[in-house]
């Protein structure tokens, strides 16, 4: 069994006491549920730098990243540093991120907010924009075609904007309806390794109609910059700016960077 296997294995189980703990009817109680969302294909599209930061104290691939900086600093400096978005890990078992994580921050900042986790059930969804969320992912390689038309119909529905995000070339059979971010990431999720090259390589197979952004192993703003030559409208950067002793520091040194540009 691979990383992405135990990761799935571990969610399934999660989702279903979850489902126990906090059924659908309360989590559309959540204040946050009524609340319209910050679009993020729209700050996108009217952005300089396209810059997704991400925070994550942990992952499997390479263990503690940071985990002395709060999520509420973190944030806030993203905000304050002129990023797009804001992507957070809520994954608790394989990357040490929780709701919570999600919840502080959408109290605190006013830009979109990815909510980073492996969805495989309509629940998540619905959990998503309790907790705040205004965009989801999902994951090509763990969901058939026909999960990802539903989840993006009924992610349309309560007003969430969905990334689609794609490893190989197969996995672009799966776009469909209702998404707005196809995501490419460099990363394989079988062996968390990073191939820098895969954005470039599935690039032109994208439909133009979508809006694309750049995932994993992204550290340099040359590299941004060939990549936007490819029609790249985002970049999704995490481990670069959170293995600093001030992600949000270095995140706005690296914006100003790009913008020198």
């Amino acid at each position: 069994m691979n990383i992405l296997e135990k990761i799935v294995s571990v969610k399934q189980k999660e989702v279903s006491r979850n489902r126990v703990i906090r059924p659908i009817k309360e989590l559309e109680k959540s204040l946050f549920f009524k609340r319209n969302i910050f679009s993020l294909v729209k700050r996108l599209k009217d952005s300089k730098t396209g810059i997704i930061a991400e925070f994550k104290s942990k992952s499997p691939s390479k263990g503690v990243i940071n985990n002395f900086v709060s999520v509420e600093k973190v944030a806030k400096d993203y905000e304050s540093s002129g990023v797009c978005g804001i992507s957070i890990l809520t994954d608790q078992n394989f990357f040490s991120g929780k709701n919570e994580d999600l919840e502080k921050s959408r109290s605190i900042v006013s830009i979109p907010i990815l909510r980073k986790d492996f969805i495989i059930d309509e629940y998540q969804i619905i959990e998503s924009k309790s907790v705040g969320a205004d965009v989801i992912l999902l994951i090509a390689s763990i969901l058939s075609k026909n999960q990802i038309k539903n989840f993006s119909k009924l992610a349309k529905s309560i007003d969430l904007e969905t990334i689609i995000e794609i490893h190989n070339e197969f996995e672009i059979d799966k776009i469909t309806e209702n998404l707005d971010i196809i995501g490419i990431n460099n990363r394989n999720l079988q062996t968390f390794i990073v191939d820098y090259n895969n954005c470039l390589k599935l690039s032109s197979k994208i439909p133009n109609n979508y809006t694309k952004i750049a995932e994993s192993g992204i550290n340099d703003v040359n590299h941004i910059f060939e990549l936007r030559k490819q029609g790249f409208k985002g970049f999704l950067i995490g481990e670069y700016f959170m293995k600093r002793k001030d992600p949000g520091e270095f995140c706005k040194k690296f914006i100003k960077s790009l913008l020198s540009l």
